[in-house]
């Protein structure tokens, strides 16, 4: 190893030397490798509709009318970028060339990803004389040329090269540390807590409750940070960031009874409220909210515990709750004449399922306590807003002949749930 003397200047940054040394042929070759890259990623189309899925979730949230040509226009990206993603399996695992340089790219890149790490270690840019980072940078940069033009036997030779250089000048700082492992580990896991904390978690409709406005198999993105952040594990909401829960919302708690399970239902009450419901008519306050009938015979599609589809024929109504429009189910035969009153207390909303007779929600004691006792879902335990369905694999969607009648439902993608 070609050690510096005290007084020698550290070595620059090894990207750094190879960006001051690349000529404008290797720029434009490098920034096309870098865009093929990324574009025939199995990653890509998922990536692709996850920036479009951002603006339009604010969109059909915050101007409802917009759904009517925005969510077409999702759906068709959503097909085009399975049909890429289809495209881009089949070639990747089809063309032998592909395969391979892809392999040695990745090799490539890891093997150049090495050296930059091992440079910028504490202690060895002092260990390792410039003119050896120089030599390094030379040889990446020929790695990088031989990548570019998809040369496989280029590529294999350079990379050789770049091995052995690596070997005979930073051998000695090859070996990889438990705390570089852990601490690569740690960065990572903690992205991805903050993201699925505060800004968005998905979440699958298990059950029936929230029919017909959810189906049974829907996948839906959670708002985690409209309401607030929530402290995980502590169950409260320092602060609300854009308000609070309001009327109409279709909200994901951790049930409160039963901490192992997460619900999905409506709040039809806010602090504060009286909540009471005539022949099936919610009265908030002593205001019927105003419905209609649909249909008296609409049929929906509910499962079985032990995963059978099977058709439950119920009265379809439009109700509005407080100016928020929304379809629920219930069975005229079992309508209580009189339910409640219940008061909502401080901090604390009121929740019942779009499936009015088939959901175990706040009048039933959240599906733990019971029909004898009324249960309040705590604003520290829930963990966001609804916004959209991104995926679905319900009833009678595509392939269900294979899947004992589940299947993937098209006509859900990006649905706004309302």
């Amino acid at each position: 190893m070609n050690a510096a003397s005290p007084s020698a200047t550290p070595p620059a940054k090894l990207a750094s030397v190879m960006a001051a040394r690349r000529t404008p042929e290797q720029v434009r070759a490098r920034r096309t490798l870098v865009w093929r890259e990324m574009l025939t990623s199995l990653w890509a189309p998922l990536c692709i509709v996850a920036i479009v899925l951002f603006p339009y979730t604010v969109l059909i949230e915050y101007v409802p009318t917009a759904a009517s040509w925005a969510q077409p226009a999702m759906k068709g990206l959503g097909l085009l970028m399975v049909a890429y993603f289809v495209a881009l399996l089949v070639w990747r695992n089809v063309s032998p060339k592909e395969k391979q340089l892809r392999r040695l790219r990745h090799e490539a890149h890891e093997l150049i990803s090495e050296n930059e790490r091992i440079l910028q270690k504490p202690g060895v840019r002092e260990k390792v004389s410039p003119a050896v980072a120089e030599q390094i940078a030379e040889q990446a940069l020929k790695v990088e040329g031989a990548s570019a033009a998809g040369d496989s036997d280029a590529l294999v030779r350079e990379v050789k090269a770049l091995e052995a250089l690596t070997t005979q000048h930073l051998g000695a700082f090859r070996k990889e540390s438990a705390a570089d492992f852990v601490g690569g580990f740690v960065k990572m896991l903690l992205v991805a807590l903050v993201f699925r904390t505060f800004i968005v978690e998905p979440y699958r409709i298990p059950s029936g409750s929230m029919l017909p406005t959810l189906q049974i198999g829907d996948q839906v993105f959670i708002n985690k940070f409209i309401y607030g952040v929530r402290v995980p594990f502590a169950n409260v909401v320092p602060f609300v960031i854009v308000r609070p829960p309001g009327r109409g919302d279709v909200i994901v708690f951790n049930n409160p009874v039963n901490e192992a399970t997460d619900y999905i239902k409506r709040v039809v009450g806010v602090p504060g409220d009286t909540v009471e419901m005539y022949d099936g008519v919610v009265h908030i306050n002593g205001q019927p909210q105003a419905r209609q009938l649909v249909d008296g015979e609409y049929i929906v599609h509910n499962i079985t515990d032990s995963g059978q589809w099977f058709d439950q024929q119920e009265a379809l109504y439009q109700e509005s709750l407080s100016g928020v429009p929304h379809s629920v189910l219930q069975t005229p035969t079992r309508m209580p004449r009189h339910e409640g009153p219940y008061v909502v207390p401080e901090g604390h909303v009121f929740v019942m399922g779009d499936n009015r007779d088939n959901s175990s929600d706040s009048r039933h004691g959240l599906g733990v306590t019971g029909y004898g006792k009324t249960e309040f879902v705590p604003y520290g335990h829930i963990k966001g807003k609804a916004m959209v369905v991104w995926l679905s694999l319900g009833y009678h969607g595509l392939f269900h002949g294979l899947f004992g009648g589940t299947g993937l439902r098209l006509d859900r993608f990006f649905e706004p749930v309302r």
